[in-house]
Order: C-alpha cells, then sequence, then structure tokens
C-alpha cells in the first residue's frame, strides 16, 4: 500500500512494480489519505515525476519511468473519456471514483503538451466533503456578525475576493447555505460546480457550447432567482449585468480577484461598471487568504514576554489577553512531518454603508476607503492575521508566506 510516510524512493520502486490500473488506485487512496486537492504527473526528459499538493503546498511523491508514466498518463485518460490518442492539444475529462475506504472522488482532469511530452493534473474534490457553516470558516466574532448582517439583507451585491485557490467558493457555500430555508430560490453559476447542493439550482458554464458566465446569468435571470451566486465576475457584461440585478432587488453574491477588500472597487470600475450604480448595489466584500493550520500535537511555544508590547494591537479580540506565546511548527507523524494539519482562512470583511458608499462615488483610492473601514470597525488583514497568530492557529513564517507584506504593514 502506496503511503505518505514512505520514503520517495519506496513509493517510486512499489509504483513500478504495479500495473497502470492499481498503481492509479493507490496514488488516489493516498492522496485522499492526506486530503491532498491535487495529483500532478508530470513529463520530463528521464522521467514522470508525481507530485501533490497537500494544505496549499506541492510535495514530490514518486518518479516513474517514461514509458510507466505514459501508460498511467494514457490510463487516466482513457476512464476520464478523453481522446488517448491526442497529445498535441490541451484536454479535459471527469472521472468519478471510491477510493479503498469507500470515500467517492470527483476528479477534475486536465493534459497539456509540453516539452517532454504531456503533463496531467487531477483536481481532486471529496463528494461526500461536508459544507462549513459560517462558524467553522475561522472568522473573528466581530467579522462573523457583520456577514451576518451582509446576508439579511433583502437584496445588494456581497463580493468574495482573493487569489486563486483561497476558499471563496467555500466562503459562497457557507453564506449561501445559510440562507437555504426552502422559502428562497437560490441560483448559480459555477465554474465548475464543485458541490451538488440540495436547494440550489445549479448551472455550470461550458466553454464549448460558448455558454459562459455572461450566457448563464442573463438566462438565470429570467428564472426569477431570489438569490443569485456567479462563481467569478472576470468581463464586464457580467459585471454591469450583475450590478443591475443587485439594484433590481435580487441578492447577488460573487467572487472577484482582488487583493484586498477595499480594491475590489477598483476592479469592478475597472471592468467598466458605472459608478454611482455600483455605489447603490454593492453592500459587503470578503477578501481572505488561507493560511495552514499548527499541528497541536507538535507545536513549539515561542516565549514573547520579553515583548509585551507585541499583542497590544489586537487585545481587545483575543482569546487569550494575557497571552504571551506564539507557536512555531514541529513535525510528527500526524501531520506528515510539517507541523500543519488542517487549513483556515483570515478575512477582511468591508460593510459599505455611508462614507464607504460616498467614498465609492466619487471613486476614491482603495487606500482611502480602507482608512474609512478601519474607522468604522473593519478588522484589516494585517490585525487578522496577527490574532491568527496569537491565538495559536498558525505561524508568523505562514502569515508571511501567504499575506503580502505590503497588507502586513502597520501604516
Amino acid at each position: 500500500m502506496i503511503t505518505a510516510t514512505q520514503s520517495m524512493e519506496e513509493r517510486s520502486a512499489e509504483l513500478e512494480n504495479l500495473t497502470p490500473e492499481e498503481a492509479v488506485a493507490a496514488l488516489l487512496d493516498a492522496a485522499s489519505d492526506m486530503n491532498a486537492s491535487d495529483l500532478f504527473l508530470e513529463s520530463n526528459v528521464d522521467n514522470v515525476s508525481i507530485a501533490v499538493r497537500h494544505l496549499g503546498i506541492i510535495h514530490p511523491f514518486a518518479n516513474l519511468s517514461n514509458a510507466h508514466g505514459r501508460r498511467f498518463i494514457s490510463h487516466i485518460k482513457a476512464v476520464a473519456e478523453m481522446d488517448v490518442a491526442e497529445r498535441r492539444r490541451p484536454l479535459d475529462g471527469r472521472w468519478l471514483v471510491f477510493t479503498r475506504g469507500g470515500d467517492k472522488l470527483d476528479l477534475r482532469i486536465n493534459t497539456i503538451p509540453t516539452l517532454h511530452g504531456e503533463d496531467l493534473a487531477i483536481r481532486i474534490l471529496e463528494c461526500d466533503h461536508a459544507l462549513l457553516t459560517i462558524d467553522q470558516l475561522g472568522l473573528i466574532r466581530a467579522q462573523r456578525t457583520a456577514i451576518v448582517q451582509l446576508l439579511n439583507r433583502p437584496s445588494g451585491l456581497v463580493l468574495v475576493t482573493g487569489p486563486t485557490g483561497s476558499g471563496k467558493t467555500t466562503t459562497l457555500y457557507s453564506c449561501l447555505q445559510t440562507l437555504n430555508d426552502g422559502k428562497r430560490k437560490i441560483s448559480t453559476i459555477e465554474d465548475p460546480i464543485e458541490f451538488e447542493v440540495d436547494g440550489f439550482r445549479q448551472s455550470q458554464v461550458n466553454q464549448k457550447l460558448q455558454l459562459d458566465f455572461p450566457e448563464l446569468l442573463r438566462s438565470v435571470l429570467r428564472q426569477a432567482p431570489d438569490i443569485i451566486m456567479i462563481g467569478e465576475i472576470r468581463d464586464r457584461i457580467t459585471a454591469e449585468t450583475a450590478v443591475r440585478a443587485a439594484n433590481s432587488g435580487h441578492q447577488v453574491f460573487a467572487t472577484l480577484h482582488a487583493p484586498v477588500a477595499a480594491s475590489a472597487v477598483q476592479v469592478m470600475l475597472s471592468l467598466g461598471v458605472n459608478t454611482h450604480f455600483l455605489a447603490s448595489a454593492l453592500v459587503g466584500v470578503v477578501a481572505q487568504r488561507l493560511v495552514r493550520v499548527l499541528c497541536p500535537d507538535c507545536r513549539v511555544a515561542v516565549d514573547v514576554s520579553d515583548s509585551p508590547y507585541t499583542f497590544d494591537d489586537i487585545r481587545p479580540w483575543m482569546e487569550e489577553p494575557d497571552n504571551h506565546h506564539l507557536y512555531a511548527p514541529g513535525g510528527c507523524e500526524k501531520c506528515y512531518g510539517t507541523g500543519y494539519i488542517a487549513r483556515t482562512a483570515v478575512f477582511e470583511v468591508l460593510t459599505v454603508q455611508g462614507k464607504v458608499k460616498r467614498q465609492i462615488a466619487e471613486q476614491a483610492e482603495a487606500r482611502q476607503i480602507e482608512a474609512t473601514a478601519v474607522d468604522q470597525g473593519m478588522i484589516e488583514f494585517r490585525r487578522a492575521a496577527l490574532l491568527a497568530v496569537a491565538n495559536g492557529t498558525t505561524s508568523t513564517e505562514e502569515i508571511l508566506r501567504t499575506v503580502p507584506f505590503d497588507y502586513l504593514e502597520d501604516e
């Protein structure tokens, strides 16, 4: 049995002695046991390397001979109903599979031609994975209160921002599940649909049919929804339609690529949205970054009692105000020697009201909007990240790895 605790050489030798069918099944079992999010097979000059992404970090897993590696890739393409003979063009496929432990996995597969052959990437989604509630997202109490107030608004646009892979869709699902009481029609437009949820009317983008977010959004609006979730705003038509829908009485939730909450306004304006329409429609922005959670069995306490003012800026929100420790990663068998055992998010929750609305209408800079929001009680990334460190959730090193330094500076 292939396991994460074996050496890379042991895993490589064992995989070489298995048939492609057996080896792929063993790989998926190991990836599922690790809670890996992605599996990669990459063609090199003298081998095909296998790597996994675990808690956002890519780890080398095994190396195969070129011949054996190509057979692996061909097998995966065949079961995913992809064209096995096509190696010159990118391909997409999907495969539903059960692991040895009985978990059902939804595998989203992509191949791309590279210098030395095909690379294959597998996105691993657990079909039976329970949706997180708002309480499980990692929000500070004040942030949770702000989000609940946004959800209780009868209409308006709520944007969830952050880089790719920062958990934006998970946050959207959590928000929508809170509203999923059977009394309102909830329609989603996704690429791809990550989880099937009872009570949601879910539609998926299909590029082959030229069915993208703008086309689906126009059609969804004719279905008379109360709540609309847009997987991503990435063009002018989708942005304008989302704003119009929010101004016409719908609750609209969407993701957007913006570094911090306040900069979402500039991104929307850059897409061509009317300034005054945006100021009227936008009710809130949630920005987030994923950080790894320290393993409680091996984390190492670091005494900071010689620096008693370290946490002064965040003490009102600390779980233990008198805490004088922060923690560093250790490493044990439970966390596969990484020092981290899960992931959570750090957030900014910007409520758009009063002066902030006026600043949006006046096209103020992101820094001005952020300063106003902080004056009104927003916990920005700097303090949210420091709170995660102070509460023992994560380490300083992890914060510096995931949150750009510009947003950690105290101005």
